[in-house]
Formats: C-alpha cells, structure tokens, sequence
C-alpha cells in the first residue's frame, strides 16, 4: 500500500503521529480553553509513559520485584485517573457542541476509535491490580467462574486487561507521543497558554496523592510479597495515553 493509495483516515492518523499535521487549539482566558487541555493530557500522558515503562521492566522478575510492581502501578493510578478525565471533558465539550472545542476538532478516526479501548483496558487493569491486592494472593487466584476447559479467577481478569492494553496503547503510543513531545519538551506557543500555575497544582496534587496510594498498597500486599507459591505471568502495567 502507498502512501496516495492508503485510506484518508489512516493518512490522518499518521500525519499527525509524526507531526506534519498538527490541531490548533484556541487558547481562552483563565484555564487555557483547549490549548489548556491539551498541554495537561500531554504532561499527564508523559508521565504515565515514562511509569509504564518503569512498570514493564517488573515484569523481568515479577516475584522478585512484586514490591516495585505494586508501588509503580499504584503510582500509576492518580495520573491515568487524570487523563481519563482531561480526555473525557475534551470529548464531553466537544460533542455538546462547545465553540472553541469544535474549532480544536476532534482527534484523527483512529484514535477516537482507540480511545474507549485505552480507558475500557486501563480502568480494567488498574481495577484489578488493586483488588488483587485487597484480597490477597490465594484469594485473587481462587477462580469464581468454573467451567469445563476454563477457570476464570481475577488474576486472569488482571492478565487479560494487561493483554488488551498493551495492544491497543501500545498503538495509541505510536500516535501521540510526538504530538505531546511538540506540547511539552519542545514547545512552541504551549508556554504561552493561561493556566499554568493550575495545571501544575493540579499536576503536583497528582503526585503527592500517587505517593501516598503506593504507600498504602505496597503495606497491603503483604500475602504477595511473602508468598512462595505465586507463579509469575505477564499481569500488570498501566497507561493512557489520548
């Protein structure tokens, strides 16, 4: 397939991925208008990149490193929580039909098709991280569906959201970084736009409360960090990234 034979929305998409096409945001008094949202999702995003990462690497040893894994994924939740809701207002402003937002225009097909799949799997395996953690090893791989050739138990649950997310943010991934590189490392007219000192309190509240929820889990997971019968999958990681 060539680039003249390929269909509009897939030009689109990676237009904007690599940067030759980029969105113009009106920028608003007060908070930024949509210029002001997107600078938040963008940081937010790279944040939740850069942890995801991290989050990954666990996974080499996810017995040995169970404590990381908790405390990195539990990092993860404020921040990813946060995006869910920068994007969803985005969306919700766009679609009551809110002036500057329908200016801004929405995000490439691909994307908009990507974003429910992104939030569905990562509120998914955030969710179920959690819990894995509130009931406890022998609990979380205790299966509550038994059927003749499957037994589902909320590890399972937890590994299949892993198995979506990783797919489908994977490739949301591949078409935004550059977008909020543009917004954050290298900025143009993001330094310009209102309601910096709120995005950076909101942003710095994020981090404090991420801080303390790992905290409270890694002291949580007490059956996990002992246990000796655990058999390591592939189970966690965490980001959104729209």
């Amino acid at each position: 397939m060539t680039p003249d034979s390929a269909p509009a929305f897939v030009v689109e998409a990676v237009s904007e991925a690599i940067g030759r096409n980029r969105r113009r945001d009106p920028v608003l008094p007060g908070t930024g208008g949509p210029a002001g949202n997107a600078v938040l999702t963008a940081w937010t995003a790279l944040v939740l990149l850069v942890g995801s990462l991290a989050e990954l690497l666990t996974l080499f040893d996810v017995r040995g490193l169970i404590s990381w894994h908790v405390a990195v994924g539990a990092l993860l939740v404020p921040p990813a929580l946060l995006k869910v809701a920068s994007t969803g207002w985005r969306m919700l402003r766009y679609y009551v039909g809110s002036g500057p937002y329908l200016e801004a225009g929405p995000p490439p097909l691909v994307l908009r098709l990507l974003g429910p799949l992104v939030v569905a799997s990562t509120l998914g395996l955030l969710g179920s991280g959690v819990l894995l953690i509130v009931l406890g090893q022998d609990r979380s791989q205790r299966p509550f569906v038994s059927l003749p050739l499957v037994s589902i138990g909320w590890l399972t649950v937890h590994q299949a959201c892993f198995a979506v997310w990783a797919v489908v943010t994977g490739l949301h991934v591949l078409g935004r970084t550059v977008p909020a590189l543009r917004l954050t490392v290298a900025p143009t007219e993001s330094g310009g736009v209102p309601g910096a000192w709120s995005r950076t309190l909101l942003l710095t509240a994020v981090v404090v409360s991420a801080v303390v929820l790992a905290v409270v889990l890694v002291h949580a997971d007490g059956s996990w960090a002992v246990g000796h019968e655990f058999e390591p999958r592939p189970a966690a990681g965490i980001l959104l990234h729209q």
